[in-house]
């Protein structure tokens, strides 16, 4: 299938996407191999460079090596998978010196042909957002075409931090060069489910109070921090997982259809779910971390989330939270909405 990339993309013009964090598990997961899949089916503009850039000293055959389980090439697709390696290049430096990415925008000029288009995307913890956004701002900035910014969850830790980044973000950025996103609402399921509750007439009379009971979203993960527990262990899996992945889902699920498919309506619908969303009390929650399980198999089972080397010793961050919610409005009033995710658990859900 063919998608129109942009109506007023000229011919001539040059594409760039850089991967910030390009060394870390979500590029390796989720952002690799999405972009493989894009250069795969032709979605991407014609001739588009990829640039990874990480404080991790390295090269793009070991990025290639570190990718080599997420992004595979089907039978009779290995010469386009070569093609999709050739056109990646791997930049190191650090995420608050200028002269690094001084040094990144040369590598991105030495590429570029005509009206150059650049997108970075921000796979980082937010922590170094602002330095990293300032360094963009300062050095990488497109001479000619457009300049995009993608920044990933999580958006701040709190309310405090998060309005303190949209602040930065609004003095370096317009509105129009700004994407903040979630990975997961580009899940298939999570995508379809618009379509899913207002695309039926069946579930018009029956999606509400009088016909549902309650409703339960899960996110189970089998396994553990697997060494990222440093990272995890700022944030938890609240932040991490519950205040942003669930609660989109929450709001997909329980809104009232928008008036168009817009983002702004959309997000409107959204909004007012929110709104009408009491504050959590403890006594709502369950929250626990995972033990290692000395009988089982597999090594990395058998260590619990203290035992991982990169969690600060005594941590009581939790692994696993649940959540009772209540939406008080006429078409949920009285049904609870039960969140529940977890590392470590059972099965992958």
């Amino acid at each position: 299938k063919k998608v129109q990339i942009s109506s007023s993309t000229a011919a001539d013009a040059s594409h760039v996407f850089v991967v910030f964090g390009a060394s870390g598990d979500l590029a390796r997961k989720k952002i690799y191999p999405t972009l493989w899949a894009l250069y795969r089916d032709s979605l991407m503009p014609k001739g588009t460079q990829i640039f990874g850039y990480a404080r991790s000293k390295m090269t793009v055959s070991q990025l290639r090596e570190k990718c080599v389980g997420t992004v595979k090439a089907k039978e009779g697709e290995e010469e386009l998978l070569e093609q999709f390696w050739a056109a990646n290049h791997y930049v190191a430096g650090s995420y608050d010196t200028q002269g690094d990415f001084e040094r990144l925008n040369q590598d991105m000029v030495a590429v570029e042909k005509g009206i150059a288009n650049r997108l970075f995307y921000l796979a980082l913890p937010p922590s170094v957002f602002k330095p990293v956004t300032s360094m963009l701002k300062a050095a990488c900035m497109s001479p000619s075409g457009w300049t995009r910014v993608i920044v990933e969850k999580p958006f701040g830790k709190d309310s405090a931090s998060s309005a303190d980044l949209s602040e930065h973000l609004q003095k370096l950025f317009t509105e129009e060069q700004l994407y903040r996103i979630d990975h997961y609402l580009g899940k298939e399921m999570v995508q379809n489910l618009i379509s899913l509750r207002f695309g039926n007439m069946i579930f018009g009379p029956t999606w509400n109070r009088d016909s549902i009971a309650s409703v339960t979203i899960t996110f189970k993960e089998p396994f553990g921090t697997q060494g990222r527990g440093g990272y995890f262990d700022e944030f938890g899996i609240i932040r991490d997982v519950m205040q942003n992945h669930l609660l989109q889902i929450l709001c997909l699920a329980a809104m009232e259809k928008p008036v168009t498919t817009s983002p702004d309506d959309i997000r409107n619908e959204k909004v007012k779910v929110l709104k009408a969303i009491p504050s959590l009390s403890l006594s709502s929650c369950v929250l626990g971390q995972y033990s290692g399980d000395p009988d089982s198999d597999d090594p990395d089972a058998r260590l619990g989330y203290l035992e991982d080397p990169t969690v600060p010793e005594g941590s009581s961050c939790p692994t696993f939270a649940a959540a009772v919610l209540k939406i008080n409005n006429e078409r949920w009033d009285g049904v609870p909405f039960i969140l529940k995710c977890g590392k470590a658990l059972n099965e992958r859900k």
